[in-house]
């Protein structure tokens, strides 16, 4: 998953806007093979709760929750790609459409759940991301870390 510290984003399907924050995060959300609905949990207490949002003295020491932002979430299984042999990218690690789709919706729904104002955008869709990267201040993070690597 992959986190972008955003003054505002929006994304587009077939020329018209689908979802849309002010400030906040961008969530470029890949779900991999093996996969759970714990795994959405934590990526979204992780979302919720990472604290990447400067505080009064200008330090990053709010989370997006704390500091009253959005998340957009879009979906993307390029995240999944192993460039390791060849020049063409394997997307072997991608998980299947359909479950991945329903991995995507516990991750929205578990930010919602907190009070989050989540937006979206269409799964399976070409989209056009459109984004004012603040910072810029971008994340990566682990899908290790969930299983404690």
């Amino acid at each position: 998953m992959l986190l972008q510290r955003v003054a505002r984003a929006c994304v587009r399907v077939d020329g018209r806007d689908v979802g849309a924050i002010g400030a906040g995060l961008l969530v470029f959300l890949g779900i991999e093979r093996g996969d759970t609905v714990d795994d959405a949990r934590w990526f979204a207490q992780r979302t919720a709760e990472l604290r990447i949002f400067a505080d009064a003295e200008g330090r990053m020491n709010r989370s997006v929750e704390e500091s009253g932002g959005a998340v957009l979430v879009v979906s993307q299984f390029t995240l999944a790609a192993s460039t390791r042999r060849g020049r063409r990218p394997s997307f072997d690690a991608a998980e299947d459409p359909g479950r991945a789709e329903a991995l995507y919706g516990d991750f929205v729904d578990a930010l919602r759940h907190r009070g989050v104002p989540t937006a979206t955008g269409t799964f399976r869709a070409m989209m056009e991301v459109e984004l004012v990267n603040d910072g810029p201040v971008t994340i990566l993070l682990d899908p290790k870390e969930a299983a404690g690597a």
